[in-house]
């Protein structure tokens, strides 16, 4: 490719980022900062019916969250400008008067009912569906009694018969259509807005977009671009058509399945780290070339090509990113992840949302005590739910040690330890359990095991010392006079 690489992510803005979308977008953004070219965001909105304000900041503030940053779109503007479809109409009108003065199109004026009339005669007789082409010769005679009656023509695409149309698809290699199995069809609607496959070549061509990457739901529509393309005189950009993506059990990934989190918005709100949600969506499709699978975004920039795309649907693995998003969080600055757990706290009703310093101490303590196990910020709820329960559950492995015969001696001796405690911090606690320890003569699993099933109700958890700091000495002491 000689000239510098132009690139295009170009959604609908009917809601927030999709998974898919995300994909695509950040292959674009990859390739794009790779070789230096350039990444276009625009908005197709012309389907007004599913058109949402909201849409278009959604779908940018999830690429922002990610970390992709654009080179033109309809906040920062451009040079190809305006970046959306209903503010370029009188660019497809030139493009579409264009073909209809050369008899690449023509004026259709069947009405629904016309053409729902001729898709049921059709079934009757057996035939595959598809646009007959009876407006495709009019006379002026016709068309002038078409007009009498008040009819708006839709305008369609002349396809060639006996054509076989093939392309170089930088994933999926070579790939051919046949022309008789595509039929004329819409490129305008009656009130002159085009339809998609019309539209999204004139704005990729007059934005200069050399490379097209998105999913391969759109493969279908390629042979019908190239054609207007060819019909135009216009260069036909490179292709790359991304294979699906699956759910877990391995079948097509639908907007209402439940079994794994789909927009962008939803991860920003459990908590997810925005760069390993990046980093996992790299690998939905593409394949580095070791077995390294944790990658900065500079470094994804570095190795990222379409040589190591797959041509095979890609596996979307819950359990792969939330074991992925631990990993960063382990990394991540204690602080950071505070600031993601406090709204999920406050939320809940556990904490205020103006923190006093001691409320901040004792919610970094908290959060720090979890860090590790955490596989997103909205797990904080869970994983701290017993130090603000007044009542403690004791699990079965719990209820078993607190039988053993030696326990209320060591729940006595630490009882005491607590009530003459002058201070209950973190760094004073180990020097309590070491007087237990001799006073009752009892170390190890029988002392900490111990205290640790009366306290938390669990046999297993977090640091003991900063579990029974962030109870507090009121709560410890209380669990253990019930106990007692």
């Amino acid at each position: 490719m000689n000239q510098p690489l132009r690139v295009r992510y170009a959604p609908s803005p009917t809601g927030h980022l999709h998974i898919g979308g995300a994909r695509t977008a950040l292959f674009d953004y990859l390739l794009a900062r790779r070789h230096g070219g350039a990444f276009v965001v625009r908005f197709e909105d012309t389907d007004q019916t599913r058109h949402k304000e909201s849409g278009i900041a959604d779908q940018l503030n999830g690429l922002k969250w990610l970390g992709l940053e654009w080179d033109e779109s309809v906040d920062i503007g451009g040079p190809y400008a305006p970046y959306r479809q209903m503010e370029r109409l009188d660019i497809y009108k030139k493009y579409l008067d264009q073909l209809l003065e050369s008899g690449h199109a023509y004026h259709c004026y069947c009405s629904e009912s016309d053409l729902e009339q001729e898709r049921a005669e059709q079934e009757a007789r057996g035939e595959m569906g598809g646009y007959s082409g009876k407006c495709r010769n009019l006379t002026a005679e016709q068309i002038a009694a078409y007009q009498a009656e008040g009819r708006q023509p839709s305008t369609r695409f002349r396809v060639p018969a006996d054509r076989v149309i093939g392309f170089e698809d930088k994933v999926r290699e070579h790939v051919e259509f046949d022309s008789n199995g595509i039929g004329d069809f819409i490129i305008a609607r009656p009130d002159g807005i085009p339809t998609y496959n019309f539209a999204v070549i004139v704005d990729d061509h007059t934005m200069n977009i050399n490379l097209v990457i998105r999913g391969e739901e759109h493969l279908s529509n390629t042979p019908r671009q190239i054609l207007m393309y060819e019909a135009l005189g216009m260069p036909v950009p490179e292709f790359a058509h991304l294979a699906l993506i699956l759910n877990q059990d391995r079948k097509k990934m639908s907007k209402r399945d439940e079994s794994i989190i789909q927009f962008i918005e939803q991860y920003k709100e459990l908590g997810y780290l925005p760069e390993a949600v990046l980093n996992f969506i790299a690998l939905l499709g593409w394949s580095p070339g070791g077995e390294e699978e944790m990658f900065s975004k500079e470094e994804l920039i570095a190795q990222f090509d379409l040589e190591r795309v797959s041509k095979s649907p890609a596996v979307f693995d819950m359990d792969k990113l939330n074991w992925m998003n631990n990993a960063y969080l382990k990394k991540a600055p204690l602080s950071r992840v505070v600031d993601l757990c406090v709204p999920h706290l406050v939320k809940a009703g556990y904490i205020q949302a103006d923190l006093d310093a001691a409320s901040q101490e004792w919610v970094t303590a908290l959060v720090g005590l979890n860090q590790e196990r955490m596989r997103y910020a909205a797990e904080i709820v869970e994983l701290a739910s017993l130090f603000f329960k007044e009542e403690l559950v004791i699990d079965d492995e719990a209820a078993a040690v607190l039988k053993e015969e030696h326990v209320p001696a060591v729940l006595s001796a630490f009882l005491a330890q607590v009530e003459q405690a002058e201070a209950f911090t973190v760094e004073a606690i180990p020097a309590l359990l070491k007087a237990v320890q001799k006073e009752t003569g009892y170390k190890g699993k029988q002392l900490f095991m111990s205290i640790r099933s009366a306290l938390t109700g669990q046999v297993h958890g977090p640091d003991l010392n900063v579990s029974l700091y962030l109870l507090g000495k009121e709560k410890v002491a209380a669990r253990l006079r019930s106990l007692l």
